[in-house]
C-alpha cells in the first residue's frame, strides 16, 4: 500500500517547489482525490498537472492537461515526454509509490519531465493539442455553455 494522502500532498510540493517557481506554476491545489485517489495539481500558462497517487495500487502518474474552448485533453507524461522527443524511450522514469522512497524517485523523475515537455504544451493551443494527440491523449468535448 502506498504513503498516504497527506505524506503524498507533502512530497508532491517538495517535488514541484523549484520547477514550479521556475514555470510560473500556481499550486498545489486539489484535485477529485478519493479513497482509492490522491490528487494534488498545478497549473499555469493554459496547463494543468495532475500528480495522482493510487493509494491502493501504490502507483504515482503526472497527468497533462490542456482545455480549450471546446475540448479537454489529458495525457501520461511520460507518453508526453517520448512523442515530444525530449526523451528518446518509455521506461525511463519510475511511477512505483509503494515506500516514500519510492515515491519521492518517482515524483522526481516525473517532475523532471514536466520541465522539459512544459515549453511546447504552453505555447500555441493547436500545436500542444497535436501533441498531446500524437502520445494518445484521452480527449472529450467539453459541454456547451449557455
Amino acid at each position: 500500500m502506498a504513503p498516504g494522502a497527506e505524506a503524498f500532498e507533502g512530497e508532491a510540493r517538495a517535488a514541484f517547489a523549484g520547477v514550479a517557481q521556475r514555470l510560473g506554476l500556481a499550486g498545489p491545489g486539489g484535485g477529485e482525490g478519493d479513497r482509492y485517489l490522491a490528487v494534488v495539481t498545478y497549473a499555469g500558462s493554459g496547463v494543468t498537472y495532475k500528480a495522482v497517487l493510487g493509494l491502493w495500487q501504490g502507483d504515482v502518474e503526472i497527468h497533462v492537461c490542456r482545455r480549450t474552448a471546446v475540448t479537454e485533453c489529458k495525457v501520461g507524461i511520460e507518453g508526453l515526454a517520448v512523442s515530444a522527443g525530449v526523451v528518446d524511450r518509455r521506461g525511463r522514469v519510475s511511477f512505483d509509490a509503494r515506500s516514500l522512497r519510492r515515491l519521492r524517485r518517482s515524483l522526481a523523475g516525473q517532475v523532471r519531465y514536466v520541465a522539459l515537455v512544459h515549453p511546447l504544451v504552453s505555447g500555441d493551443p493547436d500545436e500542444a493539442l497535436s501533441l498531446m494527440r500524437a502520445a494518445g491523449a484521452r480527449e472529450w468535448r467539453r459541454p456547451a455553455v449557455g
